[in-house]
């Protein structure tokens, strides 16, 4: 390893350990020597022209076999990056979040059984990756860093007693008052952030109380999950989704979140990634504000990229409203501040969790408005008012002009869009699969609403009906992901917000208009939030522009007008 590189890590090293010495260090990177090859390609930031679908593997088509026979499929539909959600060995209570091992797939997934070797394991999913670099789509995966399950063996090992070699894995205390500044995440579902063992010792869990918190205070465990992360990235996985990445470090008398030493650690993880395989994508999901989650990119020397969390509410919240001001709030730099060139913003409409609301990053006024116009069902209901558990279709009460709107402006207004699974074609709640899910974890946990089965047979029958629902949702989305993936200039360019003039010459919110522009390319994207059609002054009359797509959008010739249906929108070329 080069001496700044080995230099670098020391340095993050002694940071989190000051008094444990540096041998087991010096080991670790003795093992990563023959880890390190000149990369295949030169291409680091690939991540900012990605179209992702995020999708379970098994809710898609069943496992690894099923998801290779609809690479066609994904890839004709725009996408260049899979998101996989969770696929490590689980005993999914938690949909996979509760890892069971870090280095194993669920075997089902791979269609082996639960004896399988390793071996086996890296055939399969060795075979898929193949398939999907071949279409030219990556492949990342989710892999909780803070938690584990309480039926991985640490956990097994570390609660038999005091003096077990894994018992500092994981926190313990008698005195439940420890981190008491440490907010609830799963309120209304968990009582404390402690559970009891039953031997007068209780463990420390942010989230499910069947998810122990790992302690990084243990050296031993940075190094482990160090060593799983390298070892997915040697059979050719493209990045990691890094789940819960803010509450890594604990320290009495703060609330647990966003440390300094959290930072040092996704240092640590970062560097040893760069060295093995410049390029590996280390993602981001702190569920927190902007100012906070750019920290999670450091100076380009932590995650690549992160979610864009407090946008997704805002272009809800933008299309209720009628209004674009709460989107251009946003991505001021008031509240959104500048990123590091290498780094990027992911930004999403839904996801395998909830509409989330947390008063983290919006205010009690636009909880209870977006709550309030989009909650349209009670057991959609999902963290005491603080998110909303229901699919976009659903939200948007199946209006696929309202769809469309709002694919629009996540594709357009920043960074790198994920779709999530189904969403193509306006999947629906499953509430079939939330009760099957409560029954078998015994949560009444709402986001099992959101995920559910595709039953190909079925959306098969559906798409060749070109008047169903499902079918002109598809056509649109498809069309506008197809034109999105050639458009460099979406997941690379600046965005300039302009004020759009009705005929008369007043200025509106209720049209939101940008352009977006990379060197001497330049788009602009024009999108009615109202209910109601208007017409608008052509933002550039001394200039050709050239459609690339449009939706309830015409010219009016007499006047170089354009006229908007409700909900219409319109992507052009400025030549």
């Amino acid at each position: 390893m080069p001496m700044n590189e080995r230099t670098r890590l020391k340095h993050y090293w002694n940071e989190l350990y000051p008094d444990t010495g540096e041998g087991k260090l010096n080991d670790f990177l003795r093992e990563l020597e023959p880890k390190n090859s000149p990369p295949k390609q030169a291409e680091t930031d690939w991540y900012k022209d990605a179209i992702v679908y995020a999708l379970y593997v098994d809710l898609f088509n069943k496992d690894f076999n099923g998801l290779s026979d609809k690479l066609d499929y994904l890839q004709d539909l725009g996408v260049n990056c899979l998101w996989l959600l969770p696929i490590l060995d689980s005993p999914m209570r938690d949909a996979g979040f509760d890892i069971k091992k870090y280095d194993r797939i669920r075997p089902d997934l791979l269609g082996l059984t639960a004896d399988s070797s390793r071996e086996e394991q890296e055939a399969v999913f060795g075979n898929f990756l193949k398939e999907a670099h071949s279409r030219g789509i990556r492949v990342i995966f989710d892999i909780a860093i803070n938690h584990s399950s309480d039926q991985h063996p640490w956990f097994l090992e570390a609660r038999k007693s005091e003096d077990n070699p894994y018992r500092n894995y994981y926190i313990w205390s008698k005195n439940t008052s420890l981190y008491g500044k440490a907010r609830l995440l799963f309120k209304g579902i968990e009582d404390s952030n402690w559970e009891p063992n039953g031997d007068g010792w209780n463990y420390f869990h942010r989230f499910f109380s069947f998810q122990p918190d790992l302690n990084y205070k243990n050296p031993d465990v940075l190094l482990a999950m160090s060593r799983n992360l390298l070892y997915w990235q040697t059979t050719g996985v493209d990045g990691f989704r890094a789940d819960a990445i803010p509450y890594l470090w604990k320290e009495e008398g703060s609330n647990c979140e966003n440390l300094p030493k959290t930072h040092t650690i996704v240092k640590f993880f970062r560097a040893i990634l760069d060295y093995t395989k410049p390029g590996t994508l280390l993602l981001a999901e702190a569920c927190q504000k902007p100012k906070e989650v750019v920290k999670y990119m450091g100076e380009g020397d932590e995650c690549h990229a992160a979610y864009h969390f407090p946008l997704m509410p805002m272009m809800f919240k933008a299309i209720a409203l009628e209004d674009g001001r709460p989107v251009k709030q946003t991505l001021s730099p008031a509240v959104t501040p500048r990123i590091p060139a290498n780094s990027q913003w992911l930004s999403f409409l839904r996801v395998h969790d909830e509409l989330s609301l947390e008063l983290v990053y919006v205010s009690e006024e636009d909880r209870k408005f977006i709550h309030d116009n989009y909650c349209h069902q009670a057991e959609w209901d999902f963290r005491l008012g603080e998110g909303i558990s229901a699919r976009l279709s659903e939200l948007m009460q199946r209006d696929e002009r309202k769809i469309g709107l709002a694919y629009s402006l996540m594709l357009t207004l920043t960074g790198t869009p994920v779709v999530y699974y189904g969403d193509e074609f306006g999947k629906w709640n499953d509430e079939k699969y939330y009760a099957e899910q409560i029954k078998l974890t015994g949560k009444d946990d709402t986001r099992f609403l959101v995920r559910g089965r595709i039953d190909w047979e079925k959306l098969q029958e559906n798409l060749k009906d070109e008047e169903s629902f499902h079918s002109r949702v598809f056509g649109m989305i498809s069309s506008m992901l197809n034109t999105r993936k050639d458009e460099r200039v979406l997941g690379r360019g600046t965005t300039g917000f302009l004020l759009a003039e009705t005929l008369s010459g007043e200025k509106t919110e209720k049209v939101l208009a940008y352009t977006r522009t990379l060197e001497d390319e330049q788009l602009l994207v024009i999108n009615n939030l109202s209910s109601g059609p208007i017409n608008i002054r052509n933002p550039f009359p001394d200039k050709d522009l050239m459609l690339l797509f449009p939706q309830g959008f015409s010219v009016e010739d007499e006047n170089s007008s354009f006229r908007f249906e409700p909900f219409g929108f319109v992507w052009l070329r400025v030549i």
